[in-house]
Parts: structure tokens; sequence; C-alpha cells
């Protein structure tokens, strides 16, 4: 036992000296460096440094580790070295340039945009000067004014490491494969480019409460080193994916794999070499492929040295291959051009189902770093163009990439190295937010203009959607509206009573609302409000109609009457289980018998107009002749009596009362009339889906997912 702890300690302390040694040459950290590694070389760099004695060298290694660490994206410490760099005097203009990224990345705008105005002034031509200064403009006006894109992080498929490049797995999008570095992953070995585990695809699931299983290694296609950033097709039987070999003191390259989905797990990966020679293959990279919805073309991110950019350190630009269905082969890829790529770097694309492609870049100005991109699908220019920032919140001043869209639904995930997150890369789900836009709907007595409570407040959109909400002690109910829609409010009174408990009547009217255009029209809070009022009638006593006009002594409706009674047939109308006594009486004038007789056809005239032309059930109606036995009561209490009105010695005044008492009322004898031949009433619900969160209705109903 104890000569194998001393051959451990002797092994170890051997290997400590031979990486010492290591770190001692100068030409190891460089080859590292130049070969991708970045974690190694900081690490030689940062042994070789103190004995290095030349001003001019010494600079050059705080470049190199300043620019490991931005590589690596661990732009804190690159601020610090690049902060050193600077004072050292070192000669390259682009230190500058960096250590204002890294402050912008760090979100010290003020900071940032002193030393990018200083790169201008250096090196006036570079656009990275430019875009830096409207990059620190950006961050901060957008922080300030986001967009209705609301993003949260996914703690529980988080882990410290690295975790990113979410595609959905299922066609119910109810799975994720992600990219990630935590432990668990095929092989246990360390990646000298970060310093920590390779990165392996990782697939979880959402259950029916929204919650994530925890994320297991997908079996098969990872290898030793780096795979990922993987994107399915539709039907989600094929993967695409970034696979990464690597060999020994040669630069990294990655390419494009497919798999084919065999029974639950992935069969063996096939490459995929668009048709190019085996040398070109093996010095550029190929990565992030993205596929559209018919499988016919794919996007996908390469170094390749005839790109928009040019072969430069850590740049890439996006391609477009084809598929060919009789080869069964892609064909040579095709750059997308000056509009989509810039000199920095393009990648993560994403081909949306509606022709959208999405992609990262820290070329195209934006918040700093990387920044998601949409451009729109030119079919008469056969390109992609109209290049858009998404803006804040979905982008920030870290780096913003791996887009996925559900669908054609305003939701999807991305990865951010945002402050706020549970590792280095993590996973953001994100989605769009409808604007608040609600109607404050009053219902009252059209005669007291108190509130009626309990009330139904019935909402019918043109889009179909249908709500229904009771009033309050107020008379009032808020319903939420969607916008670009037309609807209909009305009032329902089956279960609203005064405080006698006697029932309203459903008011007759419709109140309209449009919400198109309201978009336009909202507040900063992206709110609007409208505002719906509707009276009903307490049917204690007879109530009045509009004036109902005969000729003399005859009962024949005159055209203008009719206009009135319609008010009663919206009445019938909105209150099917009603029954009415129509009602009609005349002023004193004339014999009892005569008035009793003419009021009574009149009655008879208003149901036959009613019944006849207007299609209302007899059954729902009486007609009752009063003459002049119930002169009219004002709401003084003077009751318009023959001995009240020839009072009154004005003839004028006389006749004006003699007409209030020619009048026509209904009263409600019965409120549970069933007709079987009138139209059914609709009060089904369908309520509008409003996205105020990632979920919406319906999406969780079944923790098992079929493909």
């Amino acid at each position: 036992m104890n000569t194998i702890k001393r051959i451990s300690l002797l092994t170890g302390l051997a290997m400590s000296i031979c990486f010492a040694v290591k770190a001692q040459n100068l030409k190891d950290a460089d080859q590292a460096f130049e070969a991708g590694k970045y974690f190694t070389a900081i690490e030689y760099y940062k042994k070789v440094l103190p004995k290095v004695k030349k001003k001019e060298e010494k600079a050059r290694i705080h470049f190199q580790v300043a620019q490991s660490y931005r590589f690596i994206g661990d732009w804190k410490n690159a601020e610090s070295w690049y902060t050193r760099v600077t004072k050292t005097g070192y000669p390259d203009d682009r230190a500058t340039l960096y250590l204002a990224q890294a402050k912008l990345f760090n979100e010290k705008y003020d900071e940032a945009l002193i030393e990018f105005q200083k790169y201008k002034v250096a090196v006036p031509d570079d656009v990275a000067a430019a875009n830096g200064i409207k990059a620190c403009e950006n961050a901060q006006a957008w922080k300030e004014q986001p967009t209705r894109w609301r993003v949260e992080n996914v703690a529980q498929i988080n882990s410290k490491e690295f975790d990113f490049s979410p595609a959905y797995s299922d066609r119910r999008h109810n799975a994720l494969i992600i990219t990630s570095k935590r432990e668990g992953q095929s092989s246990s070995k360390t990646d000298p480019n970060t310093g920590r585990m390779y990165s392996d695809m990782f697939e979880t699931r959402v259950d029916k409460n929204g919650k994530w299983s925890v994320p297991a290694p997908v079996p098969t296609v990872n290898g030793p080193f780096n795979d990922g950033s993987a994107q399915l097709n539709k039907k989600t039987d094929k993967m695409y994916f970034t696979r990464c070999n690597e060999a020994k003191k040669t630069v990294t390259h990655c390419k494009i794999y497919m798999a084919e989905r065999k029974g639950n797990g992935w069969g063996e990966p096939v490459l995929i070499d668009f048709g190019l020679e085996t040398a070109t293959l093996d010095s550029f990279n190929f990565r992030h492929p993205a596929v559209s919805a018919d499988e016919m073309t794919m996007v996908f991110s390469s170094d390749m040295s005839d790109g928009n950019q040019g072969r430069q350190n850590n740049t890439s630009d996006l391609w477009m291959s084809k598929y060919d269905k009789k080869t069964r082969k892609w064909s040579k890829p095709v750059n997308l051009g000056s509009e989509i790529n810039t000199e920095r770097r393009e990648g993560f694309p994403f081909i949306r189902e509606n022709g959208t492609l999405y992609f990262s870049s820290d070329g195209h100005a934006g918040m700093g770093g990387l920044d998601v991109f949409s451009a729109t699908w030119d079919a008469n220019a056969n390109k992609w163009t109209k290049v858009e920032n998404m803006k804040s919140p979905v982008n920030s001043p870290a780096d913003d990439f791996g887009i996925i869209f559900d669908g054609l639904k305003e939701r999807g995930f991305l990865t951010s190295n945002r402050s706020g997150g549970k590792g280095q890369d993590d996973i953001w789900s994100f989605y769009y937010q409808q604007c608040t836009i609600e109607v404050d709907t009053y219902i009252y007595d059209c005669n007291f203009n108190i509130p009626v409570k309990n009330a139904t407040a019935r909402c019918v959109g043109s889009d179909g959607t249908a709500v229904e909400v009771k009033t309050d002690a107020f008379g009032k109910a808020k319903i939420r509206l969607l916008p670009e829609v037309d609807y209909i409010i009305t009032a329902i009174t089956d279960s609203a009573q005064s405080a006698k408990g006697t029932r309203y009547l459903a008011a007759a009217d419709k109140v309209k609302i449009s919400t198109r255009g309201a978009e336009n029209d909202l507040n900063e809070k992206f709110e609007k409000t409208y505002s719906a009022a509707i009276c009903c009638v307490l049917p204690e006593e007879n109530i009045k109609l509009p004036a109902v006009l005969y000729e003399v002594d005859r009962y024949a409706l005159l055209p203008q009457s009719k206009d009135s009674l319609n008010v009663l047939y919206n009445i019938l109308m909105s209150n099917p289980g009603t029954v009415i006594e129509l009602g009609s009486h005349t002023d004193c004038r004339g014999s009892d018998q005569k008035n009793l007789v003419l009021s009574e056809n009149r009655a008879k005239a208003c149901v036959d107009y009613l019944v006849k032309e207007k299609g209302i059930n007899p059954d729902r109606l009486r007609a009752k002749g009063f003459g002049e036995t119930r002169p009219l009561k004002l709401v003084d209490g003077t009751q318009l009596t023959e001995k009240y009105i020839s009072s009154i010695k004005d003839k004028k005044e006389q006749e004006r009362l003699h007409q209030l008492n020619r009048r026509t009322t209904f009263r409600v004898i019965s409120w549970d009339f069933k007709d079987p031949k009138a139209p059914k009433t609709d009060r089904s619900i369908n309520r509008p889906v409003i996205r105020d969160s990632f979920w919406g209705d319906g999406d969780l109903t079944d923790d098992k997912t079929t493909d």
C-alpha cells in the first residue's frame, strides 16, 4: 500500500514538473492559442509571464491572455486583461476596441462609449467603432423602452455550467434537446478551450404541471469531444447537429452530422459533406445547422475563407444548402451575402415555419455581444432581406443566441449568458405579451341611474370568442379583449334583481367596440381601456313606450308608430322568456265606451304588428284596452284626471296633458315562457387565448408525448 502511494506521488510530481517545463515554453502557449485551446493557452501564458523581461513581449502576452478570455466568453477577465494591455502601450489598436466591447458586455455603457470613441479616432475607417457607439446608445435606449417580448430563465433545466442551443425534440414541442457541459456526458476529459467538460446533448420533457425533467444524455449521438447545437426536422425523425473532433497540436474543426431516429433512440450519425472536398471539410468549421419546415433548405455557420468576412479569428458567415431528393445529397453551400453576413460573427440560425430566418450576430448594430436578428424571406429576390434586431429584452449586452420558435406561436427558447442566470450560458424562455386591452362595462337602472349588480355582461367577438362576466355591487364588469377584433356587448339580467327583489328586463341596447388599431394607441404600459354603459328597465309598473301614433278616432298604426313598437320588439328579443301585456290608453274626451273600444283596437293593432310583421309568438302578447280609466300619474304625484286638466286655464297646456294620457304601455306578466319555435339563444362561452405567461390554455394537457 505504501509503495502504491509513493508511486502515485512520484507520478504526480513528474507530471507537475512536466507541466511546469511546458508552461515555461512560450512556443507551447502560442501553439495552444493558435489551435483554439484558449483555456490551456491562458494557463501557459500566466506561467511564462513572470519570466519574460522584454516589455514588448510582456505586452503581447497580456494581449494574448485577454484575447483568450474573450474567445471563451469570460468578459469579466477579458476586461481586466485588456485594461492591462492598454496600459502597456501595446501597439495594436484592437486592444482598445476589445476593451470597449468588454465594458459594453459588462453593462458599463459610459465607459464603453469612451473607449469606442478612442478607437474611432485611431481607426476611423473601421465600422466596428460606429457599431460599438451605436450599441452603447441602443443598449440604454432599448432597456428603457423594452418590447413586449418577455424573457424568463428556465432554472429547472439549467446548471452552473454552459447550457445552450435548445431544440424541440417531439412533435408537440413538449420536449427539448439542449447542449450542455454539465456532468454526465460521455467523456470525462476536459475541453482545453474552456477548461470545462466537453459538451453533449441532453433531453428534458415538461409534464402537465409545467415541470421539466432533469436533462438526461441523448444516447448514441454523443461522441468523446464536443457535440451539440442540434436541430430536428418538423417530423422530429431526423436530427442535425455539430460534432467537433480533436487532434493534438492542430486546430479543432467542427462538422455537421445527421442521425435518424431508431425506435426510442438514434442511429449512427452520418457526416454531411455538402459535396465539398475533404481538404475543405478538414480546414474549416461547419456548425449550427438549421433546416426549413419542408427540409429542403439548410442554413448553417462556417468560417470558409471565401465567405463574406474572409477568414479571421472567431468570425463566421451563414451559408445555405439545398437538398436534392434524387441524389439524396445536400448541394454545395452558397453564402447568404452581405445583407446577412458581416465582417464579424454570424451563427446559430433558425428557420421558422413562416420562412423567417433568425440568427445571431455581433457584426450588425446591436446591444453588444451576440444579438438575435430576424430576416424576412423575399420570394421575388430569392433571398432573406430586411435584417432587424429583436431588441430588449430578447437581446442584452451579453451574448444572446440559439433562438427557436414554437411553430407559429409567439414563443420559444433562446440562449443567453446575461446576468440573472443560473450558470454560464443558460436556456431562457420567451413569449410575446399581448397588450392589455379591456372594456369597463357599467350596467345600471334606466330610470334611477343606480348600478345593477349580478347582471351579466356578455361580450362576443368577431373572432368567435364569447365571454360572460357578472357585475359587482357597483354594476361594473371588466372584460379582457384582443386586438384587431370587433365586439358586441349586451346585458343579461336573469340573475339581477332590485332591492325589492324585482327582476330587471335585459336591455335591448348593444354596445359595439372595435379594437382594430388599438395597438397603435397604447399607453406606456401597453394598455388601453374602453367603456360600455348599458341601462336596464325595472318593470315594477306599466312602462310607457315612445309615442305610438294613430289617426284621430282611428286605430290603424301610422308608419312612425312602427318605429316605436320596434323598441318593444327588441326588448322581447332580449328577454325571450317574457310574456307581455300591451295596454292602450285614451284621454278623457268622448264617451267611456267609445274610448274603451278604441283603446282595445289600438292595443290589438300593436299586437298584430308584432306578430304578423315582426314574427313574435302570439302567445307572448296580451292586448288590453283601458280607455280613459287610468289617467297618467306624473313623477311629482299629480294624476292627469279630467278634473285636473279642466282646471288648467292655458289651452295649449291642456292639449299637452291630454296627449300624455294617450299612451301605449306594457308590463311583464310572466318570465317563464318557452317558445319551441324560437331560435336558441347562444350562451356558449369561448374564451380568448391571452398569453400573459409562457404556457397557454391546453399546452400541458398530457405529460406523455407521442411522436
